[in-house]
């Protein structure tokens, strides 16, 4: 199963944080990820992994947002400043900082998800509960997004 379809992210693979912080990465998301990449603080206590090439695009974005709004300055002092330059080993591991392993709430199992042009990293236990609550909703949701698409 490919990590990384035309540029896109997907997929969901499980894997153990070793005693050290180390991850390994995927083996299907490490040709699309690189062997640099950046982590930093996502949205629902997970973290968010870009290539170098999707972190200068999302940096570029957030530069465009008027500094002088409250909410682009929490959300982008959280999201930069949380943020660290990786390099995964010859085993294709990475050390995760330990500041981040607490916001995310990782421990020893986690979950790897293709997200389009990202990848995230969620506790095995907090994805779970992510997706009983999110399969209940996913239809409407659906319904909802494509319903805003088409006016």
């Amino acid at each position: 199963m490919a990590g990384r379809l035309d540029g896109t992210f997907l997929g969901e693979y499980e894997h153990a944080l070793d005693d050290k912080g180390r991850l390994i990465v995927p083996s299907t998301l490490r040709s699309g990820l690189g062997d640099t990449f950046v982590v930093t603080r996502g949205l629902e206590a997970c973290l968010f992994v870009y290539p170098l090439e999707g972190w200068r695009e999302i940096t570029s974005e957030l530069s465009t947002l008027p500094f002088t709004a409250e909410d682009t300055r929490m959300f982008t002092r959280m999201f930069y400043s949380g943020a660290v330059e990786v390099t995964t080993d010859r085993q294709g591991r990475f050390i995760i900082p330990s500041s981040l392993r607490r916001f995310a709430g990782l421990e020893k199992e986690t979950v790897f998800i293709g997200v389009s042009n990202r990848v995230e990293i969620w506790s095995s236990e907090r994805w779970a509960a992510f997706c009983e609550r999110a399969e209940t909703e996913y239809q409407t949701a659906a319904e909802e997004l494509f319903r805003k698409s088409r006016d």
